[in-house]
Parts: structure tokens; sequence; C-alpha cells
């Protein structure tokens, strides 16, 4: 007999892939990954939780969020770099 039960839980962080050192949300940028964003993603900038993430590195300790309403040319927002202690996780 083979027992056939699974739990949610297990599942659930198996199917999940493991957070990237560097992760975009722009689809154009190398360090964009697609299969990251199929769940909801949390970064932490020095313990504090951010929404407004457009780009992080833990490794280096940054993150890059939108400087207002300014946009570039192209359309896409403009960019500061916050440094710090960068955390990511699934919510």
């Amino acid at each position: 007999m083979t027992d056939t039960t699974t739990f949610p839980d297990s599942t659930t962080s198996a199917t999940k892939p493991a957070l990237p050192d560097h992760l975009s949300a722009d689809p154009r940028s190398k360090h964009h990954h697609a299969d990251v964003f199929e769940h909801d993603i949390g970064i932490r900038l020095n313990g504090n939780e951010r929404t407004d993430v457009e780009e992080y590195c833990i490794s280096e300790g940054w993150v890059k969020v939108p400087a207002g309403k300014a946009r570039d040319r192209r359309g896409m927002p403009l960019t500061i770099k916050l440094k710090g202690v960068v955390e990511a996780y699934y919510r």
C-alpha cells in the first residue's frame, strides 16, 4: 500500500522557486524571472517592508524604487537606489 496523503504546507513550499540574489520587475531586464512573479513577494529594507521595489540585490544591499512620478523617455519610472540590509521572502 502506498500513502497518497499530501500536506498543503509541504507542497506549496516545494512548488515555489528559490528567490534569486538579484531580481528585477522589468521584463526586459536579464534579472527578470517570470516564474518567481507567479507568487507574492515581499521585500524588507532595514527591517521596513517596501511595496514599491522595482529591483533588488541582496548581496550588494540595495533596492531601486521609483522617484516620484517622473518618467524617462521610454515611459519607465525614474528610480533611485536605496542601500541597506535587504531581505526577500514569499508572503
